[in-house]
Parts: structure tokens; sequence; C-alpha cells
């Protein structure tokens, strides 16, 4: 048996997608780290696959499954890279007029509206993603780091073999932990996070693991690099950006919108007055192939 795919990345953060309209489709964890690795299979941060809705008001669920096996709640660049798959291949009806079309993604952590800005060959070029309200409870994030009388975990210490950091924790429906960094953006683009990273994704204060962000601001915007839990470093994350943008606008360190400038593009978060987060960011198509039986026998 042979499976079709596309292989799209957002900012440089990839993914395998397919259609599984029919809800046919079941990996193992070990498939989809044969899949995913970037040696032996394709090569990928995660899988999506695009399934049928299972809340009203949404067009199609995202189920998405972390290169390790794992399943994820959101990804904020899969979330672009799954509305490109369904507008390019047009798998869905969708009004095209005046170069955009809109969507809603159901995913675990809620419904997601999209708008997607199209090209002139009526592929989609961009979009942006009203990704929801943060969530700040410690108990939500989930955290037992402790919140401080604002109600914020903000500044919280944590001690590393690798040095002492201070985190600001957050949720955009999965759970975020940045550090901001008094470091430039040349020192943090040489950073070694990889051993920082997987210490505290898997730190004991993380319940259900964490994103871990190395953040610098600058007059350019915020530089950001991600140690995303169940994948290591990726070129980008898309709720990782929104949960810096945020915490950096909660630490009074910048303003409500934000340039996030990620190892493989730029992200626009804007923190609007309804409390919602908008990201606004591309989506390109790599490549389409086929799953062969040696990947998902």
């Amino acid at each position: 048996m042979q499976i079709p795919f596309k292989k799209i990345h957002g900012a440089g953060n990839d993914f395998v997608v397919i259609d599984d309209l029919d809800n046919k489709i079941e990996f193992t964890a070990e498939q989809v780290a044969r899949i995913c690795d970037r040696h032996m299979g394709v090569g990928a941060d995660g899988i999506i696959l695009v399934r049928p809705p299972k809340r009203t008001g949404a067009d199609a669920y995202m189920h998405y499954i972390n290169s390790d096996g794992s399943l994820a709640q959101m990804c904020g660049n899969g979330v672009r890279c799954f509305a490109k798959f369904i507008v390019d291949n047009s798998i869905l009806k969708l009004d095209k007029s005046n170069n955009t079309c809109k969507l809603v993604a159901d995913t675990l952590a809620g419904l997601r509206p999209l708008v997607c800005e199209l090209g002139k060959d009526g592929k989609l070029a961009s979009c942006t993603v009203d990704m929801g309200q943060p969530i700040f409870p410690a108990r939500e994030i989930p955290t037992t780091l402790a919140q401080n009388s604002d109600g914020f975990v903000v500044d919280a210490k944590i001690g590393t073999p690798y040095g002492n950091f201070e985190f600001n924790c957050v949720s955009m429906g999965n759970p975020h932990a940045i550090t901001f960094l008094n470091i430039t953006a040349a020192e943090l683009a040489s950073m070694d996070i990889d051993r920082p990273g997987a210490y505290l994704e898997r730190y004991d204060a993380f319940p259900e693991k964490c994103n871990i962000e190395f953040a610098v601001i600058d007059s350019e915007g915020i530089h950001m690099r991600v140690f995303e839990r169940g994948c290591g470093e990726t070129l980008a994350c898309g709720t990782g950006a929104c949960a810096t943008a945020v915490m950096a606008s909660v630490t009074k360190r910048a303003d409500r919108e934000s340039k996030v400038i990620l190892r493989g593009g730029t992200l626009h978060i804007r923190w609007a007055e309804n409390n919602h987060v908008f990201m606004t960011g591309p989506a390109q198509l790599a490549y389409s192939g086929m799953l062969d039986e040696n990947l998902i026998r």
C-alpha cells in the first residue's frame, strides 16, 4: 500500500500532510518516527492528517502527531500548512473571491478560524490565524511554578546543569515556558539549546512536558529559538511565537504587536484588545510524494 502526501512547511517548520477524510489512517509511534526521520524517511517535524471535523462550525479537523509519535493539541505553523493543503488541492468547496478565503480548523485545542491570502495562481500564500486566548493560570498551563499576585507565572527561577533561567509561562492550547535572555541575537543564534531544552522540556514543574522558548528582544523585534516537546529544536513554532509575544507584552518588554524572528522566517503576532492572539505567516509546498510500504509496514 502507498499513501500520497504533501510536504509543506511554515517558516521552516515542516510537516507531512495527508488526506484522511475517510478516517482510515492510523499510524503507530514507530511508523511516525520512520516517516519523520530526516535520513531514512521523508523528514518532518510531524504528521498532519486532514480529517472530518468533530465540532460544529469547523470545516475539517487537524490531527497533528509530533515526530516522536505523541499527539499534540495544537500547532500554529501546522494549521497554516493544513489550510494550504485544503485550499491548494480543493479538498473542500471554499469561496475564493477577492484573492482570499476563510476556513475554520478543528483542533484538540479548539476551533481556529483562518483568513487565507491567495496568490495569482489561486493558491495559499499566507494566512492569519485566530489562535484564541492565552491561558495564564498555572494549573491550566499546566505548571507547578508559582503565580504572582496578578495571576501570571513570570520570572520563575529554574536551575539546570546548563545554567540558571527565569521562565514566563503561558498556554496557547499547549504549554510554553519562555526565558528572555540578556544576550545579543547573534549570541542566541550560536547558543546550544539542545541540552538545556531537553532537560527543561521534561522538568518536573511541567507535568505534561513543555515547549521551551529562548528569546532576545532588540530593535528588530523578538528573536526566538524553540525546543518543542516531542520534536526537539524546530526552525519555527507558531504557538511558541504567540506565547513569546504575549509574555513579552505581559512583562512590559514589548507592545501587543510584535515581529517574531525565527530561524526559518518571520511571523507577525498581534494580541488584540479582545484578548485573542492573531498570527500571520506563510505556508509553502516543498514537494509531493508517496509513502512507500517500507515506511508504513
